[in-house]
């Protein structure tokens, strides 16, 4: 079980084609936790938060060099990753499912998700190439998955990897994956209240992306007070409006994929 946030380390990677199920193979990955400490007996409370603390502090500590062990990779094939982070529901998959039918850039996709390939399958559809992580309970991908996906992917020199995480808000903006750029999605169907909920992803974004803007008309999303306090916690994070729907915004997301790679 993972110290940082609770929940279990086991996850299982797959090439997912067109026709899934070809390719597959698990891969069990374990957090730096279960070699610090056994799961087989609990803690006192008397001394469980400093215990908890200290765990934490080297289950990422042993991330963030993973995390720099990936960038040093990419970098050295010229290759660029962005982080894509969002709540459940926000539209990652329908973006990307439509930046990978239009986008004129080699992409490609490491999927994150806690069970099944059903995102996955639909970027292959789309005709890019693409490796599904199932966390099981796992709540977000770590430098470690993403550096087994990557050696599946064997991305070529220029391409974009895109890592669309699981669908959280909270444990994902603690993992360094070894992405060039963090892109949050902020869904118009959640409501403006987000960055102040959640700060530590708001502060650590490159690009939001407020999706679903089709749905402005009926929904109550206050755009002027989400982009205020975006900009208050990240103000040289770059704002987009997009509808993967409709198409509104798009050309503005790609132009921004394509300025990362120059």
């Amino acid at each position: 079980m993972c110290a940082t946030c609770g929940c279990s380390g086991a996850a299982r990677l797959r090439l997912v084609t067109p026709h899934d199920g070809q390719h597959e193979h698990d891969a069990q990955h374990e957090h730096d936790a279960q070699h610090e400490h056994g799961h087989g007996h609990t803690h006192g409370p008397e001394h469980e938060h400093g215990r908890t603390v200290v765990l934490q502090q080297k289950v990422l500590a042993k991330n963030d060099k993973l995390a720099a062990l990936n960038r040093s990779w990419l970098a050295e094939r010229g290759v660029l990753a962005v982080n894509l982070m969002s709540s459940p529901g926000a539209g990652k998959t329908t973006l990307l499912e439509r930046t990978a039918r239009e986008l004129d850039l080699d992409l490609c996709v490491i999927e994150g998700d806690q069970e099944t390939a059903l995102d996955a399958s639909r970027i292959s559809r789309a005709g890019r190439k693409v490796v599904q992580i199932n966390t099981g309970a796992g709540c977000h991908l770590d430098a470690s998955m993403v550096a087994d996906a990557l050696e599946q992917l064997d991305p070529q020199a220029g391409s974009v990897v895109v890592i669309e995480n699981v669908g959280n808000l909270v444990c994902p903006a603690l993992f360094d994956l070894g992405e060039a750029a963090r892109v949050v999605l902020a869904s118009v169907t959640e409501g403006a209240d987000k960055p102040v909920k959640y700060p530590h992803m708001f502060r650590g974004a490159d690009l939001v992306l407020v999706t679903k803007t089709d749905l402005l008309p009926y929904v109550d999303f206050d755009v002027a007070r989400h982009a205020a306090d975006v900009k208050q916690l990240s103000p040289d994070a770059r704002m987009i409006q997009v509808s993967a729907t409709t198409g509104a915004g798009m050309p503005d997301w790609y132009t921004w994929l394509g300025g990362q790679i120059a």
